[in-house]
């Protein structure tokens, strides 16, 4: 019935140039999750692939979640709960409102509950998903965004499908990873997966002090323990030794790409991403992706990587989620190349 815990979709890694790429001496490849499913988009498949597997093996006939009304990971788990027969349903932040997001998900069929913003800061209070599951006992909670080591090590396979397509690009090797950060779920999952080889940039969508590098370092605590659960997962591209008892902090940075806050725009990150649209033919949205390509080209122009530097870019979808937002008008979604 869950079907998404099968083998996922393999991304396409393509090459990414751009005239400040190409001034710098920097070589950069694009990870396009964005075009791993049309509905289950981005990195919401990595992040669910071990959460409903779990579901399964619980028995369980669907799953419970939360998010909000533009929420990226409530979209794809109820797009999967259609597509594959389990149910969904939704935990919302806030009060009713119709997005396009939340008209997808009632037409996905899940069934949601909003819960204002009170009831949604008491998301992490300890009793609160007590209510929840004496209400639906059939169905198997999972973490806001696909958080948790679950969701970090489903979102370890994407290191593996970048290496098997370095000889597409003529690369033997590459230097670092740069990506959006939400929680840092999936960053984590770079970084196990890497195991000291190569080092993973976290551009985040929300200002310093969200808890994001916090969440990273109980990611990696967890994951790196020899008996964790998902330590052989990822065997087949890290050293097993080294992935199952990360003895110092693991190569990683964040560094603040919000703009000063979650989902702020302005007028040069909306004239930045219509220049690399146009450039390049790849949509991107300006919550996650075009922030994060935006403090790409920044530290590229600031000197911070030497010349011939080769670094993969995720691009971790959400292109739903721009529908919705007050610039919808100004970006319009260009066709997946």
């Amino acid at each position: 019935m869950f079907a998404p815990s099968s083998p996922l979709p393999c991304a396409p890694l393509q090459p990414l140039r751009f005239d400040w790429l190409q001034a710098a001496g920097v070589e950069a490849a694009i990870l396009r999750l964005d075009l791993v499913d049309p509905l289950i988009s981005g990195n919401k498949w990595f992040k669910l692939k071990h959460h409903l597997a779990a579901a399964e093996q619980a028995g369980a006939r669907g799953v419970i979640s939360l998010g909000g009304a533009h929420s990226n990971h409530l979209h794809a788990l109820a797009a999967a709960g259609k597509r594959f027969g389990f149910a969904t349903v939704g935990l919302v932040r806030g009060h009713a409102v119709e997005t396009p997001t939340v008209l997808d998900l009632q037409a996905f069929g899940m069934e949601l509950h909003w819960l204002g913003y009170a009831g949604y800061r008491a998301r992490h209070d300890a009793d609160f998903w007590l209510p929840w599951r004496e209400r639906y006992p059939h169905l198997f909670p999972v973490p806001e965004g696909g958080g948790g080591l679950a969701g970090a090590m489903g979102c370890a396979e994407i290191v593996e499908q970048a290496r098997s397509q370095l000889g597409v690009l003529g690369w033997e090797d590459y230097d670092c990873w740069w990506l959006a950060c939400g929680t840092g779920t999936t960053l984590a999952g770079l970084v196990l997966a890497e195991a000291g080889q190569h080092a993973v940039i976290g551009a985040m969508a929300v200002p310093e002090g969200h808890g994001v590098e916090s969440n990273v370092d109980a990611l990696l605590r967890e994951g790196s323990r020899p008996c964790a659960k998902w330590t052989t997962e990822i065997s087949e591209y890290a050293d097993p030794a080294k992935s199952s008892c990360l003895k110092s902090r693991p190569p990683y940075s964040l560094l603040d790409a919000s703009l000063g806050a979650f989902a702020k725009t302005d007028a040069q990150l909306l004239d930045f991403i219509r220049s690399c649209e146009r450039e390049s033919g790849i949509p991107f949205e300006p919550i996650y992706t075009g922030k994060a390509l935006l403090a790409l080209k920044q530290s590229v122009q600031e000197g911070r990587f030497a010349i011939g530097t080769r670094l993969i870019f995720i691009h971790s979808g959400g292109l739903q989620g721009r529908r919705s937002t007050d610039v919808a008008a100004d970006l319009r979604v260009s066709p997946p190349t």
